[in-house]
């Protein structure tokens, strides 16, 4: 990492990382919906969206301080899509819930529940990297873990639809619905994914 003549402002930092807070507490909703009671789900789907909300205001502060300020860390367009990608991340864990309600499927798929614990695995590495962005010190290993986990993500999810589609006797309407929820989850797994690489792209273009 070269050295930095642009000033650090410390408040965009600290907006990147309330930001990723936001991931953290939309996965800890998407995990406690797995073991909700159906008459608890619509409570979690209230939380949700409580967070959804939040993760949007903490955008547009961050657009609104990157238009507002004469000098920033990074590149204005970076610092844009950083912070549309974090929320990104959030809206998709927010329609995984909203699927899994609005369908009343009572029983999940079993790999589901090892989707989930990636994604949150994913949120909290992410949320421990925010804070680094200031010297973009040690963050290789952030994009690296994130890979791994979103390529232990995939193939869950290409198991999950061959275990769907293996049965040709199942319902149509089931096979859809189940469908919907995995691709939302592997989703989710991929916007991740994509504030990974956005951050290197950060560091590659910093260094």
């Amino acid at each position: 990492m070269g050295l930095r003549l642009t000033p650090q402002d410390p408040t965009f930092f600290a907006l990147f990382a309330a930001s990723a807070g936001q991931l953290v507490e939309g996965a800890q909703e998407l995990t406690a919906l797995l073991g909700a009671e159906p008459d608890e789900r619509d409570a979690v789907l209230g939380r949700m969206h409580e967070i959804e909300a939040a993760a949007d205001d903490a955008t547009h502060e961050i657009v609104r301080k990157v238009h507002g300020s004469f000098v920033t860390p990074f590149d204005r367009s970076d610092m844009h899509g950083l912070a549309v990608a974090l929320d990104q991340c959030v809206d998709l864990m927010a329609a995984a819930v909203d699927l899994i309600v609005l369908y009343r499927v009572d029983t999940l798929m079993p790999r589901v529940a090892k989707v989930v614990e990636i994604i949150a695995r994913m949120a909290d590495v992410t949320a421990e990297a925010m804070p680094r962005l200031r010297s973009m010190k040690e963050m290789g290993g952030y994009w690296v873990e994130i890979t791994r986990l979103e390529n232990r993500a995939n193939k869950q999810y290409r198991k999950m639809l061959g275990e769907l589609f293996a049965d040709p006797k199942a319902d149509p309407l089931t096979v859809m619905r189940h469908k919907d929820i995995v691709d939302a989850l592997e989703a989710t797994a991929n916007g991740f994914e994509q504030v990974a690489l956005k951050v290197e792209a950060i560091a590659v273009r910093e260094s």
